[in-house]
């Protein structure tokens, strides 16, 4: 079997389920981008040299699989599709994410200020990461407006993700003697 099956060549694409929706859909835009984050996320990661980073980094990473399998089930085919696969979001997810971002919120010096983005690679690519977390949020938002059943904790999960990748960067700089700080000086003591 080819990967160039030709089924899209007409701009359309198969949902979860079967479905057949135009690949400019929201639904198709959100998965996309989460698609995105991901690959955005294992440049990130390939670039980091802190291991617990990089273990946090390849955990969202397999999560994000299952954000874009709640995301790519047409609500139509809701009760058809195996879920073994593609298991729901839930509140751990979200306070695994909760558990990481007051951790680092906890260290000593971390910035406490907006950053300036590209003072060291791997961080840049954590803020690059992190902005197209918060696009996908808003394809989901946009998403949710129309079907909420898509999945309760999905925009807590990506809300609490965009800050768990800019502390991400944070701690990478402070690590590196980098101080970002857009304002100067704004590191907790």
């Amino acid at each position: 079997m080819s990967i160039a099956t030709k089924l899209g060549d007409g701009g359309e694409t198969s949902l979860m389920g079967g479905v057949r929706v135009s690949k400019a859909d929201l639904r198709v835009e959100a998965y996309g981008t989460v698609d995105e984050l991901n690959a955005t996320l294992g440049l990130a990661r390939s670039l980091c040299r802190n291991d617990e980073i990089k273990r946090w980094t390849e955990e969202i990473q397999k999560t994000l699989f299952r954000v874009a399998g709640a995301l790519a089930v047409a609500p139509e085919s809701r009760g058809a599709e195996p879920r073994r696969a593609w298991p729901a979001m839930d509140a751990t997810d979200v306070d695994g994410l909760t558990e990481i971002v007051h951790a680092i919120e906890a260290r000593p010096g971390i910035l406490s200020d907006w950053s300036i983005p590209g003072a060291l690679p791997a961080a840049a690519a954590y803020d690059v990461a992190r902005t197209v977390c918060r696009r996908a949020e808003r394809h989901i938002v946009r998403l949710l407006q129309g079907d909420p059943s898509a999945g309760e904790h999905l925009l807590p999960y990506m809300n609490r993700l965009s800050d768990a990748l800019w502390l991400f960067g944070r701690v990478l700089e402070l690590e590196a003697g980098v101080d970002s700080a857009l304002r100067g000086a704004g590191r907790h003591s």
